[in-house]
């Protein structure tokens, strides 16, 4: 199931307030990386769910702290 695109241009990371693009099964943050899930066509954008992108280990290790 496809994210309506003005659905997704109001949402926002919920942990540095940037954009979200979508990818595959998730939204991924532009700036902090991390990756929410879609559940059911449902975004589930809760911080403890989400997931940093492969690579960005570094990205990950800097968050880990907020």
């Amino acid at each position: 199931m496809a994210i309506d695109p003005d659905f997704l241009a109001i949402l926002a990371c919920p942990a540095c307030k940037s954009d979200l693009d979508l990818k595959e099964e998730r939204l991924v943050c532009v700036e902090c990386r991390r990756a929410y899930p879609i559940r059911d066509g449902f975004p589930v954008l809760l911080i403890d769910e989400a997931t940093f992108e492969e690579g960005d280990a570094t990205e990950a290790q800097r968050h880990a702290g907020e």
